[in-house]
């Protein structure tokens, strides 16, 4: 069974050394609590937000600290305490590197992204869990990306599991750490100029 968490996976990063350690505590919240219908809403807002590719106003709902990680994974026998390889990933980002790549994707040298890609985020199977960190939630989700590149590529389908760390900040929530596992070892995707 897979031991690694989302923290110990951001703890063995140097650019997740300033993310927060927050962990989950207890079981899921109820569907129907207050702090599960915010996050949740808080995750098809910004589905809608990267489908419309509004990549600088995403930047707005990012915590400063934030730690953004999709780590390579890697199929392992049974038992084995790990399914990523270690120090190796898609992404290992923080707050300065997403926004350098979102600032190249205003510019003429982003041609992996010209023509856009037309994306669709579908996420589900959303489990909202209090955290060790006050004012701060754990959110797992499963999210389905459909992109179409051009007329004659055949589409990309990522599927993964995310688990966030969404923080309050004054009355919003903000994404502070995100953990993508993805569901395949190899990608089937031209490049990784999009973000899940």
């Amino acid at each position: 069974m897979n031991t690694e968490t989302g923290v110990q996976i951001s703890e063995q990063s140097p650019l997740g050394a300033h993310a927060t350690r927050a962990d989950r505590v207890g079981r899921s919240l109820l569907f129907s609590d207050e702090l599960h219908l915010e996050a949740h809403r808080w995750l098809i807002e910004e589905a809608y937000t990267l489908d419309e590719q509004r990549y600088e106003h995403w930047l707005e709902t990012l915590t400063e600290d934030i730690h953004y990680i999709m780590p390579v994974r890697q199929t392992t026998a049974l038992g084995s305490s790990f399914t990523t390889a270690r120090g190796m990933s898609h992404w290992d980002e923080n707050k300065y590197s997403l926004s350098r790549r979102v600032a190249r994707f205003l510019t003429e040298h982003a041609w992996t992204e010209d023509p856009p890609s037309r994306l669709r985020h579908y996420v589900t199977n959303v489990r909202v869990f209090l955290s060790s960190v006050e004012d701060e939630l754990i959110v797992d989700s499963a999210v389905l990306l459909f992109r179409s590149r051009g007329d004659v590529n055949e589409p990309s389908i990522i599927s993964a599991h995310r688990e966030d760390v969404l923080r309050r900040v004054g009355d919003d929530l903000q994404l502070a750490r995100r953990v993508i596992m993805v569901d395949e070892s190899v990608l089937r995707t031209q490049n990784l100029a999009i973000f899940l």
